[in-house]
C-alpha cells in the first residue's frame, strides 16, 4: 500500500464536462496526515444532487468530478493521530468532509452550516488539492468526518442512511417533532420522502404521503407503512386534509407552488424544505401570517445526528429501499432517476464493480 505518506493513484468514475456523463478516470489521492482514514469503497448512494452537480444545474460545477456522497467503506489505513477509528472498521462518509472547525456552528457541533465546509467531491481541501467522491475505488478523510457504521448494518443499506436518512432526522429532532403522536406530512416519495416515511413512522407519528399522482399509493400504504396518502391535484381532498398536520417534509427537487401545502398544515405547523432548487418559490403572506406557520430549511445533519440516526435506525430496524448496481451502469441509473424511475434509491456496488470496463 506504500507509506502514508505516498500519494496512490486510483481509478473513480468522473464527469467531465456538464453533459454529466460518467467515465473512468485515474487521479492521485491526497497524502494521508496524521489525522486522517484511508478508506476503500465498499458502496455508495446515488442521489439527485449528484444529478445537480455533474450537469451544473447550480452553476459551480468543477471537471474532472467524481461524485457521489453516500460512501460506505472499510478502513484500510490510519494516521497516526487518528483515535476513533481501526483497520477493518467499517465506516461511513457523508456529504462533507471538512469544516473551519473555529466558527460558531463548528464549535456548536453543528458543523454542516460551516461556511468553510469543505464537500466531499466538487471542492477543494485545504492543500489545495479537489476534493472527489465515493464513486471510486478508494477516499482519505479527516477523521472527524468519518462514522462508524453500526455492526449488523449491510453497506449497501447503511449508505442512503448518510445522506436521505439524515437530512430527514435531522430537522425532526431540532424542530422538536420527534416525540410520538405528531402528524407529519412527507412531500414526495423518492429517496429523501421514502426515509422519511420510514423514520416518522419509526418515531410513532401519524404519516401522510402527499404526491403529485396516485401512482405510489399502494407502495406508500403497503410497503412504507404510511397511514394515509393524499394527491395534490384532489381538490377536495386537500381541502378536507387542511389543518392537520404539525409538519411537512418538503423533498420535491423542482420548482412546485407552496400554498397548497401551508393550507394542510395546523397553528405553528412547520414546512421544512428539503429539496435543492435553484429558482423562487412563492406564496403569500396570509398562508403564513394566519396560522403562524414557518416555512423553514434544513441541511443534511451534523457528525453527531449521524451517529445518533444510525443508532436509531439501527435499533429501529430501519433500512433504505434500494436498488444494488454496478458502476458500468451509473448513466443509466442517473436517467432514470432523472425520471423517478427508482424504488427509492439506487446503491453503486463499487467494490463489486470492475472500475476500468
Amino acid at each position: 500500500m506504500g507509506s502514508l505518506e505516498t500519494e496512490r493513484k486510483i481509478v473513480g468514475w468522473a464527469a467531465t464536462d456538464s453533459t454529466g456523463h460518467l467515465a473512468p478516470y485515474t487521479y492521485s489521492l491526497r497524502d494521508t496526515g496524521p489525522e486522517d482514514v484511508f478508506i476503500k469503497v465498499i458502496s455508495c448512494g446515488v442521489c439527485h444532487t449528484d444529478i445537480h452537480q455533474i450537469k451544473n444545474d447550480l452553476g459551480m460545477s468543477h471537471y474532472p468530478m467524481v461524485p457521489g456522497h453516500e460512501v460506505v467503506g472499510e478502513v484500510v489505513e490510519v494516521g497516526s493521530d487518528v483515535t476513533k477509528f481501526k483497520v477493518g472498521d467499517v465506516v461511513g462518509v457523508g456529504v462533507i468532509v471538512g469544516s473551519c472547525k473555529n466558527c460558531h456552528p463548528c464549535k456548536s457541533e453543528i458543523e454542516q452550516y460551516c461556511n468553510k465546509k469543505i464537500w466531499s467531491y466538487n471542492d477543494v481541501y485545504t492543500d489545495g488539492k479537489p476534493t472527489q467522491g465515493g464513486f471510486a475505488e478508494s477516499m482519505v478523510v479527516d477523521q472527524k468526518f468519518v462514522v462508524k457504521i453500526p455492526d449488523g448494518m449491510s453497506p449497501e443499506q447503511a449508505a442512503p442512511l448518510l445522506c436521505a436518512g439524515l437530512t430527514v432526522y435531522s430537522p425532526l429532532k431540532h424542530f422538536g417533532l420527534k416525540q410520538s403522536g405528531l402528524r407529519g406530512g412527507i412531500l414526495g416519495l423518492g429517496g429523501v420522502g421514502h426515509m422519511g416515511v420510514k423514520i416518522a413512522k419509526a418515531m410513532g407519528h401519524h404519516v401522510t404521503v402527499i404526491s403529485s399522482s396516485d401512482k405510489k399509493r399502494e407502495e406508500a400504504m403497503e410497503h412504507l407503512g404510511a397511514d394515509e396518502y393524499l394527491v395534490s391535484s384532489d381538490v377536495e381532498g386537500m381541502q378536507k386534509a387542511a389543518d392537520q398536520l404539525d409538519y411537512i417534509i418538503d423533498t420535491v427537487p423542482v420548482v412546485h407552488p407552496l400554498e397548497p401545502y401551508l393550507s394542510l398544515l395546523k397553528l405553528d405547523g412547520k414546512l421544512i424544505l428539503m429539496g435543492v432548487i435553484n429558482a423562487p418559490l412563492q406564496f403569500v403572506t396570509p398562508m403564513v401570517m394566519l396560522g403562524r406557520k414557518s416555512i423553514t430549511g434544513s441541511f443534511i445533519g451534523s457528525m453527531k445526528e449521524t451517529e445518533e440516526m444510525l443508532e436509531f435506525c439501527k435499533e429501529k430496524g430501519l433500512a433504505s429501499m434500494i436498488e444494488v448496481i454496478k458502476m458500468d451502469y451509473i448513466n443509466t441509473a442517473f436517467e432514470r432517476l432523472e425520471k423517478n424511475d427508482v424504488r427509492y434509491r439506487f446503491v453503486v456496488d463499487v467494490a463489486g464493480s470492475k472500475l476500468i470496463p
